[in-house]
């Protein structure tokens, strides 16, 4: 059975090129580069070198961005380190219903020590709304943290018009754009944001490596303890291999964005295509446009997801976010924009990723529409 991936916003391979960049930091070039030797040299260059790569990416500079282990704790450290103080936790934060599960949970562990939480709702596409953030805003607010593209469902968030609201409100602004980054243009000075997330796994890096960006003059506090790495914001070794893999992935996202976004939007519509046409009353989620072009959420109707998925093995995708597919219970984010139980049930993430052929995307199409027949037929 030859397996079909589209399941690209859970994670993604390692690219090849990023691999051969890693490889001989895992064996000759292996110091650490905190040590004044040669070997601790070597790798401190290529750890600089690596930062302004991905400051490149964002249209950053290089001082600004800090390696991480991922989106999850890049996240966090964004998020708790803004309403840190030395003392304890103190402010408002407000966040959407929409987020993905690293940042809606440390956001409801600060309410838990004592900061002030709003919760904003989306539309029925799962868009913020500008305006609610701004009538959210209140004197003691710290942090707004809006996603830049949901992971399940894909809408993209109006973070330029949010970024103008928190600008004059003198609020910092984070947004965790782990599923943008790669597949649509992220630039933080256009977006206008603070701080921004990115997860290497989302971008053909190996999982455990990611980067926060935080603009110059952004007050954060670290929340662990050590030595001074990352100018004393995240202390630990640095992760040199992942970070060198980081970096080419920065360099293949940028010369690539453009041409993937298209070609991606266009298999995307594709399989909707082909799916609507053999599927009688399949919906979409999220909006027909202004959504990650890779992505595409759908409902099939009288079936479970997991039982389509289960009948059409070669296909591998998700029920919803894979961080909380194991759950049978309605989904932040499907819960957000109004999706009643009956059809979330039958929800479909499908998402593509730069290896996605046209043949894939036609044999895909044709398991799910006949298991979705076939289950239909049994009951």
């Amino acid at each position: 059975m030859r397996q079909i991936y589209l399941d690209y916003n859970a994670t993604t391979p390692v690219a090849p090129s990023v691999f051969e960049a890693m490889r001989p930091l895992l064996t000759e070039h292996f110091g650490n580069p905190s040590s004044r030797h040669a070997f601790g040299a070597a790798a401190h260059q290529i750890v600089e070198e690596a930062r302004e790569r991905v400051a490149e990416l964002l249209g950053a500079r290089s001082d600004e961005i800090y390696f991480t282990s991922g989106g999850t704790e890049s996240n966090n450290l964004a998020i708790a380190g803004a309403l840190m103080s030395e003392t304890g936790f103190r402010g408002h934060l407000i966040t959407s219903a929409i987020e993905h599960p690293a940042v809606s949970e440390p956001a409801a562990w600060l309410q838990r020590m004592g900061c002030s939480l709003t919760v904003l709702p989306t539309d029925s596409l799962g868009r913020v709304n500008p305006a609610d953030v701004k009538a959210a805003l209140r004197p003691d607010t710290v942090l707004v943290t809006i996603m830049h593209a949901n992971n399940e469902i894909g809408t993209v968030q109006p973070i330029q018009e949010i970024s103008q609201i928190c600008r004059e409100a003198d609020v910092m602004l984070h947004t965790d754009a782990a599923q943008s980054l790669g597949k649509i243009r992220a630039q933080v000075d256009e977006l206008g944001v603070d701080m921004l997330t990115l997860a290497g796994h989302k971008i053909y890096a190996p999982k455990g490596i990611g980067a926060l960006y935080v603009r110059r003059g952004t007050q954060l506090h670290p929340f662990m303890r050590g030595a001074g790495h990352e100018q004393g914001l995240r202390p630990g070794t640095e992760n040199v291999a992942s970070i060198a893999g980081l970096a080419q992935s920065a360099r293949l996202a940028m010369r690539s964005v453009e041409e993937n976004t298209t070609r991606l939007a266009s298999l995307t519509t594709r399989l909707w295509d082909t799916l609507r046409d053999g599927v009688r009353g399949l919906s979409l989620n999220g909006p027909p446009t202004d959504r990650l072009p890779n992505t595409l959420s759908v409902n099939f109707p009288h079936v479970w997801g997991q039982q389509l998925l289960d009948q059409a093995a070669e296909v591998c995708a998700s029920t919803g976010s894979a961080c909380h597919s194991g759950s049978s219970t309605l989904s932040a984010t499907l819960r957000a924009i109004g999706l009643d139980p009956e059809t979330a049930r039958g929800t479909i993430r499908l998402s593509l990723g730069w290896n996605t052929s046209e043949e894939e995307i036609d044999r895909a199409a044709s398991l799910l529409i006949h298991a979705w027949e076939s289950l239909n037929r049994a009951t």
